[in-house]
């Protein structure tokens, strides 16, 4: 096989692994074994291995991915021509890769240079999509960046038992209640207040 054609492969495996790896963790949890997903993938211990040398690696670039997927979702929701339109399409997009499937991972591992610096760009973008809905006067002002992601991990939680179309349905249903509830000017007071950055942020420290 050429030096492309293994790299090819190489790129492929890594790809299965990866999808294999999200699957694995978020319907099973983080203490699935590593095998556990290489059988899911369909390739030998020694692949993974060589790709990821430890489970935390794994999970670091898993959260990576994440980080790098919800700046796009926030880009292409900037790039909306209407504010509330490109709300609803940063939100509908992090919901469908489940962008908040790892947050359990949070304080387990240690954060990279890499995802600290993508998880920054991923908070400001994400902040200018709110802060336009929101000056345009089609989100509730009562309503935060903090609060879209923490509503985003709560609808990228996997139901108990086996996907189905059902299921998906039925996400989808109650994603559109809620997204009605973040229109302004909003029915009902929210309790309490709004989750700070500094809470926000400090779920990923790992404890001393």
């Amino acid at each position: 096989m050429s030096t492309r054609g293994r790299q090819a492969e190489a790129a492929r495996n890594d790809l299965r692994l990866l999808r294999a790896a999200h699957e694995v963790f978020t319907t099973q949890g983080f203490d699935a074994p590593v095998s556990a997903i290489a059988k899911a993938a369909g390739v030998g211990m020694g692949s993974l291995y060589r790709r990821y040398r430890t489970k935390e690696e794994l999970l670091q670039r898993l959260c990576l991915i994440a980080m790098e997927r919800g700046v796009e979702a926030a880009q292409a929701g900037l790039a909306a021509r209407d504010p509330w339109e490109g709300l609803v399409m940063y939100v509908r997009a992090c919901v469908a890769y489940r962008a908040g499937a790892l947050a359990p991972v949070a304080g387990t591992i240690e954060v990279t240079e890499e995802m600290s610096r993508t998880a920054g760009k991923a908070i400001e973008l994400s902040g200018q999509v709110v802060s336009r809905a929101r000056a345009a006067g089609v989100l509730r002002g009562d309503v935060t960046t903090l609060d879209i992601s923490l509503l985003v991990e709560q609808f990228s939680r996997p139901a108990p038992g086996p996907s189905s179309e059902e299921h998906e349905r039925v996400k989808q249903r109650l994603l559109t209640i809620a997204l009605d509830g973040l229109r302004a000017p909003g029915a009902s007071e929210l309790p309490g207040a709004p989750p700070s950055m500094e809470w926000y942020q400090g779920r990923w420290e790992s404890p001393s």
